[in-house]
């Protein structure tokens, strides 16, 4: 057997294992709450997270039946916002036009969650500042717990370090791990999904 295979599949064995279930909860309830105020939720994030974002979207529309969205889907906009007003202020003003209020929540999907000093990730950093001005949930699932999103949201899941050299793959996989899990939950599970419901 192909050693690589064996060692990525055997760190994947190790984050489920270590992984914070009681934060999966609490994001469940966060995420309850909202759904029951009928509030919204926006779900941010950037590269393949972008994509899991879009994604997710999707199913927390259609299996959960929360209003969600996702800055990123809209191109046109976002790719107008970078090029008259910059990257780092691309989120906050999406939001900004959304009228973001204290019923909705915003769901950060990323690796290292955003760090100031290092220039990464500054638009999610402004996003979250935004979103606690306005007196949103904030939530995520990230790869670091040193970043900015598991520092300062309501309720962050990090996917465990397991290895210094698969942080990405083993953050943005579990990102859709978990967000299946919350979409899955009885909690927030509007109705039977298609396969599922097929006798």
């Amino acid at each position: 057997m192909d050693t690589y295979i064996d060692k990525y599949l055997s760190e994947t064995e190790e984050i489920i294992e270590k992984i914070d279930r009681k934060s999966i909860e609490t994001m469940v309830d966060i995420l309850a709450g909202v759904k029951k105020a009928c509030g919204r939720l926006f779900i941010l994030g950037v590269g393949g997270s972008s994509a899991n974002a879009s994604h997710a979207v999707n199913d927390f529309r259609k299996i959960c039946g929360i209003e969600a969205y996702s800055p990123t889907d809209n191109v046109s906009e976002l790719t107008a916002r970078v090029n008259d007003d910059g990257w780092n202020s691309v989120f906050v003003e999406w939001l900004k036009v959304s009228r973001l209020d204290k019923k909705d929540c915003i769901l950060v999907f990323s690796v290292g969650g955003g760090d100031a000093e290092k220039n990464i990730s500054v638009n999610l950093i402004e996003a979250i500042k935004y979103a606690k001005s306005a007196g949103s949930k904030i939530i995520g699932i990230v790869g670091r717990n040193g970043g900015y999103t598991a520092k300062t949201s309501d309720c962050a899941v990090v996917v465990p370090v397991v290895d210094n050299e698969t942080i990405t793959p083993h953050s943005e996989a579990f990102q859709a791990v978990i967000w299946h899990l919350i979409v899955s939950h009885p909690k927030l599970k509007s109705g039977q999904m298609k396969w599922e419901s097929q006798k």
